[in-house]
């Protein structure tokens, strides 16, 4: 038998030679010059958008503004705001999910900031938590069409990552004026009780603190969790006094109809009756902390340092990498920069890397989480056809070549159990005779089947464009990623703006003309301005946000967090179902 001693002396002796392999090399090398002209002048438009948002996000974090909040202190209770900075374990980070949930929307009725909900993950006794807290300060925290639907969205996002999950409830319940659009559907208000069967069934741990009104449909949220906690001076009841009283005759108040007192002593509802918020808030965190812990996800990680195993280029170079004009889209730059400032160490097992080069596939770690990569390249690429023609290929395009690449690595994903990280700035898949020729419908299809029936966790990162059919082959929402972050530059439709304005120009002109009116140029130069003025704000990164269609918007230097977050979340579900992709064209 061979001692790991012996087998040392053994390799000591052997003679070195140049057929000795080096180490390897993973290491991406950045090129990026942060201080050229350009990379200044995009750093500052990046800035001054990243800026602008978040002056946004402070607006909409006052809710229902000054007097609805010194009217929730007047009732002796706290802002959601302020329910949250209690709850959350000190000097941690909280990833809010749909901020920008209903932006722009509801102005008739005096507008819903962040659909008067707060939504996130955030760590409470240690553990990584879902949360979702009523914000009364907007319209006594009642329920618009997309609150309805924000909650949703993070119970959704709790059930696929198995994420305990915080109700903070304080609501008034349906906003009758819009009940019509919250109350029936399959993806409205009643859901959201459905899910919470559903999480319970699953073994999701979920726990509510009622701390104001609770009413109506809304009452059989808190009763569907696991605990429930009550201040005093709530009400949790299926009808209000004065609803009672017109429904049936009986007088009551408040607190013989569904106060704390009586819910504790008399209907046995409630499991801990707190007197105020803090006390309330302090007894979460308590039940929190002795949740149990139940089996990991199979995916790997390996050791983690935070500071060494940091990425060797900033986060900060991202702002300078791409073009923040939405005139002129995210302009031309490698995308392995901004792999290189997200991926533990720089390090990138690039995958195929001389085949199908406008796709980017590989394998990184990013917080120690083994994952892989699938990414558009925004630079051009050289390449050689089956014809042995050289061509040169666009950045942001996907070919057949890149198509099949990314298929087959995705597929390799799946059966290897690594999460798939998508990094979007794609225009679509090229189109032409050429392209028709070579297969890119089947290729295209290959890709799209295989995202399509990935099991392994994918989360999408829109850094730029992403239109048509490519923002389905790179896991666009439709194709259930666990999140969807963008950056301030993320724009996506069916097709890019400029070609959108033109391509309806166009049709209108000839309905116009079709009609009998001529157009003169300069009506046509001002209905292609209006066009293309209402397709850019339809395309912004906060359009879609509004109809939560992405999750957050990042700011690019905490692109990395965001991740590392989502992945441990990722990672706390341990069922991965059987990977079947189906039948592919080849």
């Amino acid at each position: 038998m061979t001692t790991p001693d012996d087998a040392q002396n053994t390799a000591e002796s052997q003679p070195q030679t140049d057929l000795q392999p080096a180490k390897l090399n993973n290491t991406l090398h950045s090129r990026f010059d942060g201080g050229s002209p350009r990379a200044r002048k995009q750093a500052a438009g990046m800035l001054a958008l990243v800026g602008a948002i978040r002056e946004q996000e402070n607006e909409i974090r006052q809710g229902g503004g000054a007097k609805a909040i010194e009217s929730q202190h007047g009732k002796k209770r706290l802002t959601a705001r302020e329910r949250l900075a209690l709850l959350l374990d000190p000097e941690t980070e909280f990833l809010e999910l749909g901020m920008f949930a209903a932006f722009g929307m509801y102005e008739e009725w005096g507008g819903a900031p962040s659909a008067g909900v707060v939504t996130g993950l955030g760590r409470v006794a240690g553990r990584l938590v879902m949360i979702v807290a009523n914000d009364a300060t907007v319209k006594a925290g009642a329920f618009f069409p997309m609150t309805a639907k924000k909650v949703l969205r993070a119970q959704t996002i709790a059930m696929e990552n198995r994420i305990p999950t915080l109700y903070l409830v304080d609501s008034a319940g349906v906003f009758l004026p819009l009940q019509e659009d919250v109350f029936p559907d399959q993806d409205d208000f009643g859901r959201i009780f459905r899910n919470n069967a559903v999480m319970s069934a699953k073994g999701i741990p979920q726990i509510t603190a009622i701390m104001g009104m609770c009413v109506a449909g809304g009452a059989y949220l808190p009763v569907m969790t696991d605990h429930v906690l009550m201040t005093e001076g709530s009400g949790l009841f299926l009808a209000g006094p004065a609803l009672v009283q017109a429904a049936i005759g009986q007088k009551y108040s408040a607190e013989e109809l569904g106060g704390a007192t009586m819910h504790a002593e008399i209907s046995g509802t409630v499991d801990f009756k707190e007197p105020n918020d803090h006390l309330c808030l302090a007894r979460l965190r308590s039940l929190v902390g002795k949740l149990g812990h139940g089996p990991r996800a199979p995916f790997d990680r390996g050791a983690f340092d935070a500071e060494k195993d940091a990425p060797k280029y900033a986060a900060e170079d991202l702002y300078g990498l791409l073009d923040a004009d939405p005139a002129k889209g995210t302009g031309s730059y490698d995308m392995h920069e901004v792999i290189a400032r997200l991926v533990d160490r720089s390090e990138f097992d690039e995958y195929k890397p001389d085949y199908g080069r406008t796709v980017i596939c590989g394998y990184a770690r990013i917080g120690g989480y083994a994952v892989g990569v699938v990414a558009n390249q925004k630079q051009h690429q050289p390449q050689t056809s089956h014809t042995g023609e050289k061509r040169v290929e666009f950045g942001g395009v996907i070919y057949a070549e890149s198509a099949e690449k990314a298929a087959r690595f995705i597929m390799d994903c799946n059966q290897n159990l690594v999460p798939l990280i998508f990094m979007h700035d794609v225009n679509g898949f090229m189109v032409g005779r050429d392209a028709e020729w070579s297969g890119i419908i089947r290729a295209g299809a290959k890709m799209v089947t295989a995202v399509a029936n990935s099991t392994v966790p994918k989360i999408t990162v829109i850094v730029g464009g992403s239109f048509g059919a490519g923002h389905y082959a790179m896991c666009g929402k439709a194709y259930d990623p666990r999140f969807v972050f963008a950056w301030p530059t993320a724009r996506y439709a069916v097709m890019s703006g400029g070609s959108a304005a033109l391509t309806l120009v166009e049709i209108k002109v000839k309905q116009l003309e079709r009609g009998g009116k001529k157009l003169s140029d300069e009506e046509k130069k001002e209905l292609l301005r209006s066009i293309q003025a209402t397709y850019e704000e339809q395309t912004d990164c906060r359009y879609a946000a509004a109809r939560l269609w992405v999750d957050a918007i990042v700011d690019p230097a905490k692109t990395r967090e965001a991740l590392l977050t989502a992945l441990e979340a990722a990672a706390l579900n341990p069922e991965v179902a059987k990977f079947n992709v189906g039948i592919l064209q080849t």
